[in-house]
């Protein structure tokens, strides 16, 4: 047995509040060997990103770590650093990349000079032999067009781009620990799959140790050695990752890996009526660019002559890579975009050449989830008020007390409590959040609903329960669903049917099941691959 590179014992993490103190972390330890990958995996809230920022020493002013926790690194305690000692390891010998890139890097400097700056504070060296440096780290992390990237700001990339730029970052002064904390929760399958297996290249060509936090558990069983799960700030099972998954012990980790997307979406009569239909439908933006005396303009394809056709009762599924057209597709369908040509039916009536005035009569027979409720719900008013107000507008009830019956219904349909009507939405989590958008939702009985994205940004359980419920609320009220995501699991449990598109243009298309296991083209494989085979490279 080697000795640990990092090993950390009963870190304890306070954060005093206005409200009290709030014990975030409570007693954790693990440990973690040179060249080894630990996954740490648990839902929001369990402590997993504060414990890796107490390993680091970058927790918030109002954060209160215990006096008795310890955390060894290299054979040396850290724990009672000075922040003066803590900056010659951090970025040097221990690394961290973060969760959303854009958010992580400055957007006033190029790339090329925010990871030349890294390389300088710890190695101090000329500026065109650092600028050299960083372009050899962007061969690497296989940066397409390294040399052009080096002037880029972080605007003008991907955010696979964006990822493989912080992961240059923290490579730059070959660290002996990388902390990856949710490295490719934004990313496409595909970007995911680059991005990990990018990372396991690079551990092993620099015998790094590797501390991936992360939610997916695919991820998780295909390329770490150990796990620990966390709940409500406490360890409850660790061990080989092979025998968590084979034998867990704890019933949290039971629950968690129950969570997992499955079922089926059940049975669709072939013979039910068309409710939705569009026709050869094409979606164009027109973009300038150019200088001022030589503007010229050019048309982006985003939805390239499609036919959809959706029975009543059916959920189809849309997927892709960002890009692809998904979204435009599905705000066209119910024409919060408006479309170049073709047509859209609904009900067997034409919609594509209403105007507003004409089809708001319709609206209340269609209706949208968004991907990220907290950015949908008002913030300024309470729940009753923004499930109410599309019965206001439609002159649906009564009066008050026959509104508040209604909305009081479909609170209960999403399985939310009725005193949640005078509750504001940063009151609640965020998959209650997605369980409020949905009462919105159907609060007006709609026939259709588009659903872009609504378990994204959701923990696994979390997922599932939204997915339980979506299936039981189509079959209560014969809904019919347009599932626009890029989660080939949630698609394969909650969609009948399914179109893969690419660039604009439906690439394959087909019943669930036969696309997702026999997948036909190139491009459909490799969205597959990367969803349900990651590979620990």
């Amino acid at each position: 047995m080697t000795d640990p590179l990092l090993k950390i014992e009963n870190v304890v993490v306070d954060f005093k509040t206005v409200t009290g103190t709030v014990n975030a972390v409570r007693g954790v330890s693990y440990e973690v060997a040179r060249g080894k990958t630990l996954a740490v995996v648990g839902e929001s809230g369990s402590g997993k990103s504060v414990t890796a920022r107490a390993i680091m020493s970058m927790l918030a002013e109002n954060a209160r770590v215990s006096q008795d926790s310890k955390i060894w690194f290299d054979g040396e305690d850290i724990s009672s650093f000075s922040e003066l000692q803590m900056q010659k390891i951090r970025g040097n010998r221990i690394s961290m990349i973060f969760q959303e890139p854009l958010t992580s890097l400055n957007p006033i400097y190029t790339v090329g000079d925010q990871v030349a700056e890294i390389i300088q504070i710890h190695r101090p060296m000329p500026k065109k032999d650092a600028q050299a440096e960083v372009l050899r780290l962007f061969k690497e992390v296989q940066l397409p067009d390294p040399e052009a990237r080096l002037g880029q700001y972080p605007h003008e990339m991907s955010g696979g781009q964006r990822q493989r730029v912080m992961i240059a970052m923290a490579l730059a002064n070959k660290p002996d620990l990388l902390i990856a904390d949710e490295p490719t929760t934004a990313l496409d399958v595909t970007v995911q799959a680059e991005i990990l297996t990018l990372l396991k290249d690079l551990q092993k060509s620099h015998n790094m140790a590797v501390i991936l936090i992360t939610h997916d558990l695919t991820v998780v069983e295909k390329t770490s050695d150990d796990v620990v799960v966390m709940r409500y700030g406490e360890v409850v099972e660790r061990g080989a990752t092979r025998d968590v998954f084979s034998n867990p012990q704890h019933p949290y980790t039971k629950h968690l890996l129950a969570s997992e997307p499955k079922g089926r979406p059940g049975p669709l009569d072939p013979n039910a009526p068309v409710l939705m239909e569009a026709k050869d439908m094409r979606v164009a933006f027109t973009l300038a660019y150019g200088g001022i005396f030589s503007r010229k303009k050019t048309d982006l394809v985003a939805v390239n002559n499609l036919d959809v056709t959706l029975r009543k009762g059916e959920t189809l599924g849309i997927v892709g890579e960002s890009g692809s057209g998904k979204t435009t597709l599905g705000m066209s369908m119910i024409r919060l975009q408006d479309a170049n040509g073709g047509k859209i039916l609904f009900d067997g009536k034409d919609i594509s050449t209403l105007s507003r005035k004409e089809l708001r009569p319709m609206r209340t027979r269609m209706q949208v989830v968004f991907q990220d409720p907290f950015s949908s719900l008002n913030p300024r008013m309470i729940i009753r008020q923004i499930i109410e107000e599309g019965l206001i507008v439609n002159g649906i009830g009564e009066n008050a007390a026959e509104r508040e019956e209604m909305v009081a219904k479909a609170l209960e349909d999403v399985q939310m409590p009725r005193d949640a009507m005078q509750r504001f939405p940063h009151e609640f989590s965020g998959g209650q959040r997605q369980r409020l958008a949905i009462a919105r939702a159907i609060v007006l009985k709609p026939e259709f609903i588009l659903l872009d994205e609504p378990t994204s940004a959701l923990d696994l359980s979390i997922q599932a329960q939204i997915i339980d419920l979506l299936r039981d609320l189509r079959e209560k009220h014969d809904l019919t669903y347009m599932f626009i995501s890029h989660d080939l699991k949630v698609v394969k449990a909650l969609c009948h049917n399914v179109i893969v598109m690419q660039h604009g243009n439906v690439v394959e298309a087909g019943p669930t099941a036969q696309v997702l296991e026999t997948p036909q083209t190139e491009y459909t494989q490799r969205l597959v691959n990367a969803a349900f085979n990651v590979t620990a490279a």
